[in-house]
């Protein structure tokens, strides 16, 4: 069997499809398989990581905003657009594939209809709860759509075939108990934070959490492991000495780059984030509450979907980026670190939320879709 994997733009999109494509040549070791992506975008990093071949076909979203370097961008993104069709029928014809799988980013809408055209299998996977432009345009004509959550199918048409299949992981997250973390981080056994804005970093996060961190060192007893990433290395550590935070404070770990993310998440109580697909797919995976801070810039805004799906669930809060201050993080996160039984349910709520066995149910979904 050959497959095709159209996917980029971000890890939402890149991930699921290599934990998909770990998953088929794990069943099928002689499986072939291609990425298509964009030669400059995130994905034609991490698949040539992960193994995998990979063809580069130039895309480029268009931008709404119409200022003149934006109209050049856009004659840019038509001509990708009308000569990459073009392309992929050579990709085709070269690879010769028995299915293609797209999960999301601009080459996906383009590498599927032309697989439509040649009148190959399909397949789709969404892993946000609002579905991008390319899955949306494209799911009623496909054989297969996979689902990240429940919540995707409300906003998607007539469809051949849906299952629901959560977000699959490449690996299995290493989960230890709370304790057990928090000794490989040289923590003190008690609360636990753990808060971050992407390895970029979050403005708004940052400002919220130095201020956070001054009413924790007040209370006491509470341990803080905060990632202020790339924009916040030279005004974060600046911001928590303005708020009295003492660096040195035991119980706080205050980095500019989190690496060994899964331990802390394990040894976290609470966990403060951005919403994108595969960080909350991990949450629930470990089972942990959450205050969520969607990204407002995302795509149609599915960041804020996304994390809605976790708090009608009761797994999670949402406070909107631009309702975001140090006071009202402070009292969320002091309601519930004096409600100990509410945090529990909540965390058990994101672990019911959480689909175990994702890789599986996707794999089956392509078998019978195969019929192999």
């Amino acid at each position: 069997m050959k497959v095709i994997f159209a996917a980029g733009g971000t890890g939402g999109h890149i991930n699921p499809a290599l934990a998909m494509a770990d998953k088929l040549k794990e069943a099928y070791p002689d499986i072939k398989i291609l990425f298509i992506g964009s030669p400059d975008g995130l994905e034609s990093k991490l698949v040539t990581k992960a193994g995998y071949d990979f063809s580069a076909v130039k895309m480029a979203g268009i931008q709404r905003k119409l200022t003149p370097s934006n109209i050049a961008h856009n004659f840019k993104a038509v001509y990708y657009y009308l000569s990459a069709g073009g392309q992929v029928k050579k990709i085709f014809r070269s690879f010769s594939p028995d299915l293609v799988i797209g999960t999301g980013g601009y080459v996906t809408g383009t590498v599927l209809k032309t697989a439509l055209k040649c009148k190959l299998k399909t397949a789709v996977h969404e892993s946000n709860s609002l579905p991008g432009v390319s899955i949306k345009m494209i799911s009623e004509k496909v054989d297969l759509v996979m689902l990240g959550s429940e919540d995707a199918k409300k906003h998607l048409g007539n469809m051949k075939k849906c299952i629901v299949t959560g977000n699959p992981l490449r690996n299995n997250i290493p989960i230890e108990s709370k304790k057990a973390a928090r000794e490989r981080l040289g923590l003190p056994d008690c609360f636990t934070v753990l808060s971050a804005g992407g390895s970029q970093g979050a403005m708004r996060i940052n400002e919220a959490v130095a201020e956070l961190l001054s009413y924790e060192q007040k209370v006491g007893n509470i341990n803080h492991i905060h990632g202020y990433g790339k924009h916040g290395k030279d005004t974060f550590m600046d911001k928590v000495r303005e708020k009295g935070v003492d660096e040195k404070n035991p119980h706080f770990v205050l980095k500019e780059y989190i690496d060994n993310m899964y331990t802390c998440m394990c040894a976290a109580d609470l966990i403060i984030t951005r919403a994108g697909a595969m960080t909350l797919t991990e949450i629930m995976a470990i089972g942990r509450a959450s205050v969520l801070v969607p990204y407002p810039y995302a795509a149609e805004n599915h960041q804020y979907y996304n994390a809605l799906t976790l708090q009608n669930a009761g797994a999670g809060r949402i406070i909107n980026d631009k309702e975001l201050t140090g006071e009202k993080l402070v009292a969320t996160v002091k309601e519930l670190f004096e409600a100990p039984e509410d945090l529990s349910v909540m965390s058990q709520k994101a672990a019911q939320l959480g689909v175990k066995n994702a890789a599986e149910l996707c794999l089956n979904g392509i078998k019978e879709l195969m019929e192999v």
